[in-house]
């Protein structure tokens, strides 16, 4: 008999509902709450609060929101607040009953100024640091790499600061009043000439062969081990990915409290201030030379590279492949090397011109103050050891930012330097979050089996005891018996 539904009437009171028993044992966010203190942001920010005024949203709340708004990758805060009451396992993962009054989403952005960056930089690090002590970082090994990031403005609002004076409209006006106050905030734009009036912070960056975008840039770096966040940071999408290889070393030592032995990147941190820096820190560069790489381009194409001239150290000259002498001119120190040239009148009429230089005084070549150190890390950078590791590196680099993409990390959800940055350290937080529940979801299983394994052993020894007793008593009782005969 086909059953029909009666029409839907409100119930004034529901007995017996348990938002507790309505969330499965292995939901995500379930797993989230049983690895996850949020009570530590309790300290993070009670200075940034009075003793007076109205009662404020608990902070862990706030942050667990913000947690669910990248976690779910919700398309705004609004939304986000909108879809709370209606989903049972975000009203349980927030402590809320299911007749909570929701606040207001301006609370986020509220939160967000009120905090700053320094609150989500503490959460990130407090999951680091969960994950060093989980044993899930190794801290040896390190890879680099960047990534572009679409930031929330418009190419319209890009204009030319240099005309700003041909144009009296008040919007340029408005304009003029920003630059003043970035300014005084003593903060740079990227490009103190071309400025987004909507985002000064995000520089036009072009990408490849692609059109130029407003962009920001996400800098990272990955411990291969569990491939853990261990350091990462925003700039402009202009700043070139190897200046920050300093900072990002440094940053992975203070979150891990581990020394490094090697650092894999691309050619983009192939610079030799690089090679000298992890020189000096004792760090292996495996590396490829930025210089090799962009060897036979440009300009240079068809052209000798450096090898192909023979150095006599007793002379201190080099030797180009035609048998002409190149001496040591002036030292260059802002740039830390010597001038090698050979003279304009031996360029002039060598057969082998055309393949040595296009310069009209002759072909030049530099060598570094520091070229011994160079060479000891150039060969590091081309060990089979560094081939191997650049190899990883686009498996585990390049991986590490397709898994952000399902939490948004291409484009920035806020303006301005420090909102994109507040949403880097979510979105790194949560990718190391889902490592740790990996960790504890393996480390469940292979308990699991064990324990299984402990109990197919016992069930066996027990099931052949009492086989062993049931044959036993069979013999007994027909001994008995036949003794009865």
């Amino acid at each position: 008999m086909m059953g029909h539904q009666s029409p839907y009437q409100n119930k004034l009171f529901i007995a017996g509902f348990n938002l507790e028993k309505r969330i499965r044992e292995d939901h995500i966010l379930r797993k989230i709450a049983q690895q996850i203190d949020f009570n530590f942001v309790y300290r993070e920010v009670k200075d940034t609060y009075g003793d007076n005024g109205n009662v404020s949203v608990p902070p862990p709340v706030i942050l667990k929101m913000m947690l669910l708004l990248v976690l779910y990758n919700v398309r705004s805060e609004r939304e986000l607040i909108d879809t709370i009451p209606l989903r049972l396992d975000w009203l349980w993962f927030l402590g809320y009953d299911i007749d909570t009054e929701i606040p207001n989403h301006s609370v986020l952005s509220k939160a967000r100024t009120r905090w700053g960056v320094a609150a989500f930089k503490r959460f990130f690090e407090h999951i680091v640091w969960q994950c060093v002590e989980a044993g899930l970082i190794d801290g040896t090994k390190l890879f680099l790499d960047a990534s572009l990031i679409d930031a929330d403005a418009s190419n319209n609002s890009v204009v030319d600061t240099h005309s700003l004076k041909k144009y009296l409209t008040q919007g340029y006006r408005h304009l003029e009043r920003k630059l003043d106050e970035l300014k005084d905030e003593k903060t740079t734009p990227a490009n103190s000439r071309y400025i987004s009036s909507t985002d000064p912070d995000a520089s036009v960056t072009r990408h490849g062969s692609g059109t130029s975008k407003l962009r920001y840039k996400t800098h990272r770096a990955v411990d291969p081990h569990n491939e853990v966040i261990t350091a990462t940071a925003i700039t402009p999408g202009s700043v070139d990915d190897g200046e920050m290889l300093k900072e990002m070393i440094e940053t992975h030592k203070d979150n891990t409290h581990k020394d490094i032995d090697t650092v894999v990147a691309d050619s983009r941190y192939g610079t030799i201030d690089n090679f000298l820096l992890c020189h000096d820190l004792g760090v292996k560069a495996h590396i490829p030379s930025l210089e090799k790489t962009q060897r036979g381009s440009g300009r240079k194409r068809g052209i000798f590279p450096q090898d192909a001239f023979s150095y006599d150290p007793k002379t201190d000259t080099f030797t180009c492949p035609a048998g002409q002498v190149l001496k040591r001119g002036k030292l260059y120190k802002y740039r830390n090397h010597y001038e090698y040239r050979a003279s304009a009148k031996a360029c002039a009429h060598c057969e082998l011109r055309n393949q040595c230089t296009h310069s009209k005084n002759g072909r030049t070549l530099k060598r570094h103050v520091r070229h011994d150190e160079l060479n000891r890390a150039l060969k590091e950078a081309q060990s089979s050891n560094a081939a191997r590791d650049i190899r990883d590196r686009k498996h585990i680099s390049e991986c590490s930012f397709a898994r952000s993409t399902r939490y948004g990390y291409k484009r920035s959800r806020w303006r301005r330097l420090w909102r994109v940055t507040i949403q880097d350290f979510l979105i790194a937080a949560v990718q190391n979050i889902m490592v740790l529940i990996r960790f504890s979801n393996n480390k469940l299983s292979k308990s699991n089996a064990q324990t299984g394994q402990s109990i197919g052993v016992q069930g066996t020894t027990w099931a052949g005891l009492f086989f062993i007793s049931l044959i036993i008593g069979y013999r007994s009782r027909r001994t008995v018996s036949f003794g009865l005969v």
